[in-house]
C-alpha cells in the first residue's frame, strides 16, 4: 500500500509540474491561456484532484486497518483461523506434534542447538530450561563460576600450562646477560566424555493437552544428566569420566580435631592462606563445600567467641565466612576422615568443556509394539584444573 501511494503522490507532483509550467510560459509572455493551453491545464488540475482522492482514501483505510488490528489483537477468536491457530501454538504444542507426526519439522527462535533424529528439531525454550536446572543440581556448569569451553566438535582439546617462570637476576654493568626461560609442565588435554539416558513417553501421554511434556522431559534431562556432570566435574577421577575440581586440586592442609575429618577455624583459614596471594585476590575466589560442610562451617567460631560464619541479608548475595563467598556443591563430601570435604582457591581456574549443549534425540520405532516415544538426551562434557596450586583442598584427618 505505501509503495501505492507513493506512485499517486510522484504522478500528482508531475501533473502539478505541467500546469505550472504553462502557466508560467504564459506569465512571462504577458498573455492569457489559448483554448489548447486551458485544456491541458484544467486536465492537469483534474489529474491532482484525482490522485489526492486516491492518497486519502488509502491513507484512510490504513488508519482503519490499525485500529483494527490493535482492537482485536488481544482476541484469538477474531483473528483469521489460521493465523489464530498458529499464534496459540506454544513450543509443547509443537513438540506434541512432532511426537504423534503430525508435523515433520517446526521452526523455532533459535535453530543452532535445535538437532533431532528424524529432522524434526526441538526447541531452543528446552536448551535453556535444562542449563537452568543443570545449575540447580550442582554449580559447575554455573559460567559464573567456572570457565566454560563451548566447541563444537569433540576432538581432544590441549590447553598449555607454565609451572616456573624466568628469574630476573642483578647484571653487572657490560657483564653478559644470563638466559631464564619458564617451564612448561605437559598439556591439559580436555576430550568429550558422553553422557546420557533414554527416557520413554507413551503415546497417551503426549496425546493428553493437559500434560506440560516440555517441564517433563526438561525435570528428567536436567536431573538425569545435570547430576551425574556436576558429580564427574566435582569429584571426577580422570580416567573413564572428567577429573573434578576436588579431584584435581592440592591437598593443602590435613586435620580435623573432636570429631573425625572435621576442619576447625584454624584449619580454614590455613586454608585459605594455601593459596597465592594472587589466586586470592581473584574475584572468583571461593570457598566450596557440600550441605554438611556449609552446616559446620555455620558452627565455628574465632578464638574471641564470634561465629565467622556471614548470612547474607540480601536476596541475590552469598553467604561468606573470612569474608569470602560459600558456593554449596552437593558433591563435595561430607567431612570425614580421609574426605575431601572442603576448597578454596579461584574457581574461574577449573575449565569445563562442553561439545554442542544438550541433544534430543526422538525415536518412534524403538518402542513401537509398547506404545512408547523415546526420547534420547546426551550431553559430551569434560573437566580440568591447568593449575592444581589454584585450589587448596582440605582433607580430614583423625581426631
Amino acid at each position: 500500500m505505501s509503495d501505492y501511494i507513493k506512485v499517486q503522490l510522484e504522478e500528482r507532483a508531475r501533473a502539478y509540474e505541467a500546469a505550472k509550467e504553462i502557466l508560467d510560459r504564459a506569465a512571462a509572455e504577458s498573455r492569457s491561456l489559448d483554448a489548447t493551453e486551458r485544456e491541458s491545464v484544467d486536465r492537469a488540475f483534474a489529474d491532482m484532484d484525482q490522485r489526492k482522492a486516491i492518497i486519502d482514501d488509502m491513507q484512510a483505510l490504513a488508519a482503519r486497518e490499525s485500529e483494527v488490528r490493535s482492537a482485536v489483537a488481544g482476541h484469538a477468536e477474531a483473528r483469521p483461523a489460521e493465523e489464530a491457530r498458529v499464534a496459540e501454538q506454544s513450543d509443547a504444542d509443537l513438540i506434541r506434534s512432532l511426537a504423534r507426526g503430525e508435523i515433520r519439522s517446526a521452526q523455532f527462535e533459535k535453530r543452532d542447538v535445535t538437532k533431532a533424529s528424524t529432522g524434526a528439531p526441538v526447541p531452543t525454550r528446552f536448551y535453556d530450561k535444562v542449563v537452568e536446572l543443570l545449575r540447580y543440581t550442582g554449580p559447575m556448569l554455573d559460567e559464573g563460576l567456572t570457565t566454560i569451553l563451548d566447541t563444537t566438535g569433540g576432538e581432544n582439546l590441549q590447553i598449555p600450562r607454565t609451572n616456573a617462570y624466568s628469574v630476573g637476576t642483578v647484571t653487572a654493568e657490560g657483564a653478559v646477560i644470563g638466559e631464564s626461560d619458564p617451564s612448561f609442565s605437559a598439556f591439559l588435554t580436555l576430550g568429550a566424555y558422553k553422557y546420557s539416558f533414554l527416557t520413554q513417553v507413551s503415546t497417551e501421554m503426549l496425546e493428553d493437552a493437559g500434560v506440560d511434556i516440555l517441564s517433563y522431559l526438561g525435570t528428567n534431562v536436567g536431573q538425569g544428566i545435570g547430576f551425574a556432570v556436576n558429580s564427574a566435574l566435582t569429584i571426577g577421577t580422570g580416567t573413564v569420566q572428567p577429573n573434578g575440581i576436588v579431584t584435581s586440586g592440592s591437598v593443602a592442609i590435613t586435620g580435623g580435631t573432636g570429631v573425625s575429618g572435621a576442619f576447625t577455624y584454624n584449619n580454614v583459614v590455613d586454608l585459605v592462606y594455601a593459596t597465592n596471594t594472587a589466586v586470592r585476590m581473584m574475584p572468583s575466589f571461593r570457598l566450596m563445600t557440600g550441605a554438611a560442610g556449609i552446616a559446620a562451617l555455620r558452627k565455628l567460631t574465632n578464638p574471641a567467641g564470634y561465629y565467622v560464619f556471614e548470612p547474607a541479608l540480601q536476596a541475590g548475595t552469598p553467604d561468606r565466612v573470612l569474608g569470602y563467598n560459600i558456593v554449596e556443591n552437593p558433591h563435595v563430601v561430607t567431612p570425614a576422615t580421609g574426605a575431601k570435604s572442603l576448597i578454596a582457591g579461584d574457581l574461574k581456574s577449573f575449565f569445563v568443556r562442553r561439545v554442542g549443549g544438550i541433544r534430543l534425540d526422538r525415536s518412534d520405532d524403538f518402542a513401537f509394539s509398547s506404545g512408547l516415544v523415546t526420547f534420547r538426551a546426551t550431553m559430551r562434557v569434560d573437566g580440568g584444573l591447568p593449575q592444581s596450586s589454584h585450589v587448596a583442598v582440605f582433607q580430614g584427618g583423625a581426631s
